[in-house]
């Protein structure tokens, strides 16, 4: 089975480029997904321990805890330490189970493929992009962001260029929904063609 890493800097449209993967047959797992869950579940306390105040309710409250990283940036590595593990335990249940369904591939969304060695864990790396201009445009236009918290994020990110040099595929998402699509469906064309050879 092919392990396929998606990743892409935020507002790029790897959500909705994985959803296409998705759509088109592809087993697909999110980390962010896995990472919402936790933050309901298997981390609250092990969060709250590190993090005094970022739970309420028995939930991680995302927004004290941005506020509690902002103040202490080197507390990003301690939240990494925490929740990284618990979340390649997840990914990896997932895909054995795509293994034992017959899949001939699987997709695992990791928004930080490559800022945590991520690409050591998967066979081929997508690279979602898209001008900067664009990207800037999606992202401001989210509930709550603002050019501070944009700016945090992208410097917390491998900057676009290299991702995109360091791929083995990249997707254009600044042309459209549809022009996407058939470039997903090239790259699950290709990448089933090189499974057989």
């Amino acid at each position: 089975m092919i392990v396929i890493g998606l990743t892409g800097s935020i507002g790029m449209g790897k959500s909705t480029t994985a959803e296409m993967f998705k759509a088109a047959g592809v087993p697909v797992i999110s980390a962010d997904e896995i990472v919402h869950e936790l933050y309901r579940g298997d981390a609250v306390k092990l969060v709250e321990a590190a993090f005094p105040g970022s739970t309420s309710a028995g939930i991680v409250d995302r927004q004290a805890l941005l506020e509690i990283l902002l103040r202490d940036p080197a507390g990003f590595k301690r939240l990494e330490a925490i929740i990284h593990p618990l979340v390649r335990e997840r990914e990896h249940a997932f895909l054995n189970q795509a293994r034992i369904d017959g899949h001939a591939m699987a997709l695992l969304d990791i928004p930080l493929l490559y800022e945590t060695g991520g690409e050591k864990r998967v066979d081929t790396v997508v690279v979602v992009s898209c001008d900067p201009d664009i990207q800037r445009q999606r992202v401001l236009a989210r509930p709550g962001m603002t050019e501070d918290k944009f700016d945090s994020i992208v410097a917390r990110q491998l900057p676009d260029a290299e991702k995109r040099a360091r791929a083995d595929f990249v997707i254009d998402t600044g042309k459209g929904l549809e022009p996407a699509r058939w470039q997903v469906a090239d790259i699950i064309s290709q990448l089933g063609e090189n499974h057989q050879d």
